[in-house]
């Protein structure tokens, strides 16, 4: 692979990127991707019908689907089962959605009320295997058998992830490592997942799908190190949910972690502290913000979601150029500086 410019990448990261400057290409099989959503969705079961309804009815990022079509046009696939294939990554990402929500026992999800809200935690958990089982199914009918390992795979794979977040939950020893660990497992490889079915799709050599689920694998790790900057410098508009919502549901995310291993006796102890302190009123999440914010962690975090991007963008380089290699180069960009 190419040598990135770092200068010419941290120029590149002074301009805020946009979704629409990355899906210019593919606005239109994105907007059948959609389509095939609501007709996957659909039910004779009138609850799970509502409930799909309500969960689609609200576009996300379909950061996914997307990549999954700019993998398979970047290697040259002509044909139509691209489509379907995206909408089962976006099934597979919403499952583990519901699921994480009925966890983390949470309200909000992208500022609306999560399912686990809304309908319960029993309705949630079914229908989260409602459309893990679904998405497999659907996956029986192509002509590629590799879709279906590779779904169940990084199904067994997010759902470890989760598990292991869980298991940890509260844990002031994480390391850096171990947090690395679990993003990698409980997001980054859907990423890698969407990229290497492109590359099935494509019939592409093994070590092309490779490089593509190494890319994909790379902007998923920049994708979660910046959702979690995201939860101490965003805000609740933007994010959907308040602020320091990880640290309620128990989540130890990097900057947390630097801060108790690097920033000197004292705000390491002080923030233990104020960690145990279980009620998280309100001054106590103020301190917590204080410290954090005031100690390089932020920064610390960025570089190191900074160096994943790179990365992606690296191995990105080593495909011929074209429009579709662009707008992948972009996505690495845009995981950087969205703020939401």
């Amino acid at each position: 692979m190419k040598e990135t410019n770092t200068s010419a990448a941290s120029e590149l990261l002074s301009t805020r990127r946009d979704l629409l400057d990355v899906y210019t290409h593919i606005r239109t099989e994105l907007d059948r991707v959609e389509e095939k959503l609501q007709v996957f969705t659909s039910s004779e079961n009138r609850l799970v019908s509502e409930i799909n309804g309500y969960l689609f009815q609200k576009k996300g990022k379909r950061i996914r689907p997307a990549l999954l079509i700019l993998s398979s046009r970047l290697l040259g696939y002509r044909g139509e089962e691209h489509i379907q294939a995206a909408s089962l990554i976006e099934f597979v990402h919403t499952a583990s959605l519901i699921h994480d929500d009925i966890i983390d026992k949470a309200d909000l999800r992208r500022g609306v009320d999560s399912v686990h809200a809304r309908w319960g935690p029993n309705v949630s958990v079914l229908l989260g295997d409602f459309l893990y089982i679904k998405t497999i199914g659907l996956a029986l009918a192509s002509a590629y058998p590799q879709i279906v390992r590779i779904l169940t795979d990084v199904s067994t794979r997010m759902i470890e992830g989760e598990l292991d977040e869980f298991r940890r939950s509260g844990d002031l020893s994480l390391s850096e490592r171990d947090y690395l660990g679990i993003i990698h497992d409980k997001t980054a490889v859907l990423f890698a997942a969407a990229c290497r079915l492109g590359g099935v799709l494509a019939e592409a050599a093994p070590e092309q799908q490779e490089a593509l689920a190494d890319y994909g694998l790379s902007l998923g790790m920049a994708f979660q190190i910046v959702d979690d900057l995201l939860d101490f410098k965003g805000d609740q508009d933007h994010l959907g949910k308040p602020i320091l919502s990880d640290i309620r549901e128990g989540r130890i995310t990097l900057p947390l972690i630097y801060t108790i291993n690097s920033d000197g006796r004292h705000n390491g102890l002080r923030l233990r502290a104020l960690l145990e302190d279980k009620t998280l009123r309100q001054e106590t999440q103020r301190e917590i913000l204080a410290i954090v914010r005031g100690n390089g962690a932020l920064e610390y975090t960025f570089r190191r979601a900074e160096e994943y991007s790179l990365r992606a963008r690296e191995i990105m380089s080593g495909f011929p150029a074209s429009a579709h290699r662009e707008a992948l180069s972009l996505l690495a960009d845009f995981v950087l500086t969205r703020e939401h």
